[in-house]
């Protein structure tokens, strides 16, 4: 039995996610026990790179019979595309569990990330691509706003671009009041599935660039667990607080950013590369969530000021989100990304 299939047996309440709308990705995921998917414009700029002659009629298609379609236009067609039909693949899933997993998330345009009503208006239109839809957008002071009137429209959002407990904690706090308005009004929540990503990996790489850039001396070892630290303590927060969202891991770099959550009520989004890694590990597969990171390790990391606005809860207020280290090199990057799919579309375009 593979490991990840053995952990989703042991433990149904840890779901296993696909980090790609790759069809071939996501059969190998579901078919060792995940439950989910993930798209955003990366992602998909990924999968057309390795799978271009199967996409190739659809991106023409697209483009001859929407003559009046920008670039941008067909890039979205594009995408839906892709993640309608990766979402085929899960919705029994989603059937069956009235709506807790079987989902697929399609990620807002990062360029809206400053704006609530744009993010909003977009979210909407791709919740409405297929019936298993959750949408992910930025974790700016906007997208907390986002998130609240999402949720309050029965879409269920999926929190991304978020590093740091603080994040973590407003993101919750923006569902319960979504949740409360529509319970107020006689609105059903039971088939909703909100989550709340935490990019483990991506909160190591930006504090190892900057010890790096600040001739601090960490261990290695500290470093590579900074984003597990991070994580342990939002979701001991959230279980103590009975948040309704579901913590998500992503960008995943090491064996800890799988083992140290085995066990837990939590979503662990994972690349297929990573997938196969921790399948063909000797990782014993037992309840790790409640182990605490240890003393040493913690003690080391809480001598960086970066460390400590990821960690606690009043690290970061929401008008500091989008400038701390890591979202904005994710942006960034979640930025490059997308110009470099519309650029591919204009290749089709302009001939």
């Amino acid at each position: 039995m593979n490991k990840l299939y053995e952990m989703v047996t042991r433990f149904p309440q840890t779901e296993v996610w696909n980090d790609s709308c790759s069809c071939k990705e996501l059969q190998y995921a579901i078919d060792n026990g995940a439950s989910g998917a993930t798209t955003n414009p990366v992602i998909v700029g990924n999968v057309l790179k390795k799978e271009l002659p199967e996409w190739e009629e659809t991106i023409r298609d697209i483009i001859s019979t929407h003559p009046a379609s920008t670039e941008d236009d067909v890039a979205w067609d594009v995408i839906k595309a892709l993640g309608a039909k990766a979402s085929r693949l899960l919705l029994p899933m989603f059937e069956e569990s009235h709506g807790q997993k079987g989902r697929i998330s399609f990620q807002t345009n990062a360029k809206f990330y400053r704006s609530k009503d744009k993010m909003v208006e977009q979210a909407c239109e791709l919740a409405a691509t297929v019936p298993n839809s959750q949408i992910k957008a930025p974790t700016s002071q906007a997208g907390i706003e986002a998130f609240e009137e999402l949720t309050y429209r029965g879409i269920s959002i999926n929190a991304t671009v978020s590093f740091t407990c603080a994040q973590a904690i407003a993101v919750a706090e923006a569902v319960e009041r979504g949740l409360a308005r529509r319970e107020a009004e006689g609105l059903s929540t039971a088939e909703m599935h909100p989550v709340c990503t935490i990019m483990a990996g991506r909160t190591d790489d930006y504090l190892k660039a900057w010890v790096k850039q600040h001739d601090v001396m960490i261990s290695a070892e500290a470093l590579d667990m900074a984003g597990v630290a991070v994580v342990k303590n939002a979701y001991r927060l959230y279980k103590e607080r009975g948040y309704r969202t579901k913590l998500l891991v992503a960008a995943f770099r090491n064996q800890h950013h799988w083992e140290e959550f085995i066990g837990g009520d939590i979503v662990l989004t994972i690349t297929s590369d990573w997938q196969r890694k921790y399948n063909g590990s000797d990782v014993v597969i037992q309840n790790n969530i409640d182990t605490p990171v240890a003393d040493e390790l913690l003690d080391e990391l809480m001598k960086l000021d970066e460390f400590k606005k990821a960690y606690f809860e009043e690290g970061l207020k929401p008008e500091a989100f989008e400038h701390y280290g890591a979202f904005l090199a994710t942006m960034n990057q979640f930025l490059g990304g997308y110009d470099d799919l519309v650029r591919l579309i204009r290749s089709y375009m302009i001939k």
